[in-house]
């Protein structure tokens, strides 16, 4: 008897677990479709043409007007020294002398050797004349003042390569030598800039080459500097460097109400002019992919996916530079609720912010 009671009681389970099974079958069944067909409420944005004015920043190195690590041409000793460390000379100005002595006595003995052959090639003229000496004779004799004049004017030159001047006016490095040291043309005395007149060099990268040009300005930031100095652009590189595929460019500052000393770090601004037709949206709008990047479409209540290219962005916005058309309405949020072709409704439309 219990256990005919046990196996209906099996049964009666059974029995509503199937009926409870086919009524949830049977309401997934017709949620389904309703689900699929449910309006996604999401807000957009339409877009517009708007002017646009795409800043960017690089950085750069200021240097000197004129630099230059002054050297000897020859080699010896130094026998003076003026080199005032961090003070500025005039152009000219004898720097350093070395020994020249054994130069200086060559060059005597080179001017007696050619007074005897000037001598010399007096009376062969004479002799010439009256045919008591051949034409070669007196050529030979010619040839010997000819060659210690040629002589005596390389022994001044050499002569004037012991004194070391500077160049071109400007300030003085550290001096890297003292009286007495012996020098070659590999030492570095000291080092000359002129910082009257600052420069700074940069490269911008390669895109932007055709936005480049010669008296556009500039302005940067140096360490030390609390405001903006301005500069123009004076010189562009004739091509594009391969490794980095950037462009070097030279501007001249203008002159800064604080000193800036060469090899400074800048960080340089360049505003290039505004584009009335750039084509900006939100950068929520954006939806990163593997490859490339998409936009989501509201085109006549479905959500439409479609492949777009970026280009600057601002605080909040991005340009687009292909991809979405003037008038398009691009959704801003829900991104992550729509599918392909999902019903949307627009709940709100976002304005442009001026």
């Amino acid at each position: 008897m219990i256990k005919h009671y046990q196996i209906t009681l099996i049964s009666l389970s059974i029995f509503l677990l199937s009926c409870a099974n086919k009524d949830k079958k049977s309401n997934s069944t017709e949620k389904g479709p309703q689900e699929k067909n449910k309006s996604v409420s999401v807000q957009g944005y339409i877009v517009r043409a708007e002017s646009f004015a795409e800043t960017i920043e690089v950085p750069g190195s200021v240097i000197a007007n004129e630099s230059v690590e002054i050297h000897p041409e020859i080699a010896g000793r130094i026998v003076f020294l003026q080199l005032p460390e961090g003070k500025v000379v005039e152009k000219g100005a004898l720097l350093a002398k070395i020994y020249d002595g054994d130069i200086i006595t060559q060059l005597k003995k080179t001017e007696v050797q050619l007074q005897l052959a000037q001598k010399t090639e007096e009376r062969q003229a004479q002799l010439l004349k009256v045919q008591g000496i051949s034409q070669q004779d007196y050529d030979i004799s010619l040839l010997q003042v000819n060659s210690l004049k040629a002589d005596i004017e390389i022994i001044k030159t050499l002569l004037e390569k012991t004194e070391i001047k500077a160049p071109f006016s400007g300030q003085i490095g550290l001096k890297n030598i003292s009286v007495g040291a012996y020098v070659t043309p590999g030492t570095i005395i000291t080092q000359l800039n002129q910082t009257t007149i600052l420069k700074v060099d940069f490269s911008v990268p390669e895109k932007y080459v055709a936005r480049i040009h010669i008296g556009q300005t500039v302005s940067l930031l140096t360490a030390g500097n609390t405001k903006n100095l301005t500069g123009r652009i004076i010189a562009v590189a004739p091509s594009i460097l391969e490794n980095s595929r950037s462009l070097l460019v030279r501007a001249q500052l203008s002159k800064p109400p604080t000193p800036v000393l060469p090899g400074s770090f800048a960080k340089i601004s360049i505003n290039f002019d505004p584009d009335p037709g750039a084509r900006m949206i939100p950068a929520q709008a954006i939806l990163p992919q593997a490859r490339g990047k998409k936009v989501v479409l509201y085109k006549n209540g479905t959500a439409v996916f479609q492949d777009v290219i970026t280009g600057v962005r601002n605080a909040d916005k991005i340009q687009v530079i292909d991809g979405v058309k003037i008038g398009d309405t691009v959704l801003v949020t829900g991104l992550m609720s729509v599918r392909p072709d999902s019903k949307i409704t627009i709940q709100k439309i976002i304005t442009p912010q001026p």
